[in-house]
């Protein structure tokens, strides 16, 4: 069977773009790559990702990479997107990564006329104290701790909303959208657990569509991981279709 065509300009466009969209507090870029670090909160943040097209990276480069992560207390991880060389693919699996995580990249259209303003979503630009305390409450493991969370936010340079869906005048549901070059990426979409099924995550998406396409943005993107089949229906619903499946490995050290 024929492999499926993905359109690798969109998705370098995503994937460069994510880059700033959840910016690590520290990122270096090694040759085809962006190698970053953020105290282990979120496999995205501590990963290695290709930054072009058949990105690879010889055994010199890898046992670099390696040795940072292990100077910095973290597992080595690379993330297998279309982006990855074929040849680096193979490196990797003969060093041992196994696969942590299995995520689909997805895309939407945005209409501004079809994603108006939501009036009982919050959204300021800058992550403030409730919405960091508000998404770690609803969080487990590392990502509970708020301290690297807002490590991370807090370096969002481009236009931003940090968002909180109202229901019944309280904090229900929280997400955030980041906007750059006519694109928008939105995640973190987080509802809390004894409100779900009442539609409040699709609300939110839609608020936050309406946002980036009041920004000027014609597309908004998302990751999702593929085992989420709740929440890959609501995207499909909502317009995105999938651009490409990617892997995160990690070495067991």
């Amino acid at each position: 069977m024929d492999k499926p065509i993905i359109d690798l300009a969109l998705v370098r466009a995503c994937e460069s773009r994510i880059i700033n969209a959840w910016p690590a507090p520290t990122t270096l870029v090694i040759d085809d790559w962006a190698v970053r670090f953020a105290n282990g909160y979120s496999g995205r943040a501590n990963s290695a990702s290709a930054l072009r097209e058949g990105g690879d990276m010889d055994d010199a480069t890898l046992e670099l990479v390696e040795k940072l992560y292990a100077e910095a207390g973290l597992p080595p991880r690379i993330r297998f997107t279309p982006l990855v060389a074929e040849s680096a693919r193979r490196r990797f699996s003969a060093r041992g990564y196994r696969i942590e995580t299995a995520s689909f990249g997805m895309v939407a259209e945005l209409d501004r006329h079809r994603h108006p303003e939501l009036p009982e979503m919050i959204a300021t630009p800058r992550a403030d104290a409730a919405w960091i305390d508000g998404v770690c409450s609803h969080q487990t493991g590392n990502k509970r701790n708020r301290g690297h969370l807002a490590a991370i936010v807090s370096g969002i340079c481009l236009p931003a909303a940090f968002a909180t869906l109202l229901h019944e005048g309280r904090p229900a549901a929280y997400a955030m959208s980041v906007a750059e070059r006519g694109m928008a990426e939105i995640g973190a979409v987080i509802v809390d657990e004894s409100l779900r099924g009442r539609g409040l995550g699709k609300k939110l998406m839609q608020g936050l569509m309406g946002w980036a396409a009041a920004q000027g943005c014609a597309q908004a993107y998302l990751q999702v991981d593929q085992s989420n089949g709740l929440a890959l229906e609501m995207y499909r619903r909502l317009g995105f279709r999938q651009l490409y499946a990617y892997e995160t490995r990690v070495l067991d050290v």
